[in-house]
């Protein structure tokens, strides 16, 4: 099992900055890649920023030039860097961990998620 934790959420004014971390904890393997999701009331989950065990990043059209995703792998800590941020980032942001179990079959875990608010 895989224990999800994020923290730095919170509220900010518009054009302002977050920076959001998850960390990783339990029996971790083989780790496919991390990444941040949101999902506003009444709308699909939406990807924000993935990065995977080779180091490819990919992210979110909505935040893109916005984000930016690291990994600190001695801590096991993904963190997501929010800048410019716009009322419409207003959601709960959680992070996802895939990895391979010890027979190689891929598992995913989610954390609780934080609340990222953006108003004047």
């Amino acid at each position: 099992q895989v224990h999800l934790v994020e923290s730095g959420g919170g509220s900010v004014q518009p054009g302002g900055s977050l920076r959001l971390s998850c960390a990783a904890s339990g029996t971790i393997l083989n780790i496919i890649d991390t990444a941040w999701y949101r999902q506003a009331p009444g709308k699909e989950r939406e990807l924000v920023a993935l990065i995977s065990s080779d180091g490819s990043i990919n992210y979110g059209d909505s935040v893109k030039g916005r984000a930016t995703i690291s990994r600190d792998d001695a801590k096991n800590t993904v963190c997501l860097q929010m800048n410019s941020l716009k009322p419409e980032d207003t959601t709960i942001y959680y992070c996802r961990l895939r990895q391979r179990d010890r027979w190689g079959v891929p598992d995913i875990y989610w954390g609780q998620g934080t609340q990222v608010t953006v108003s004047s």
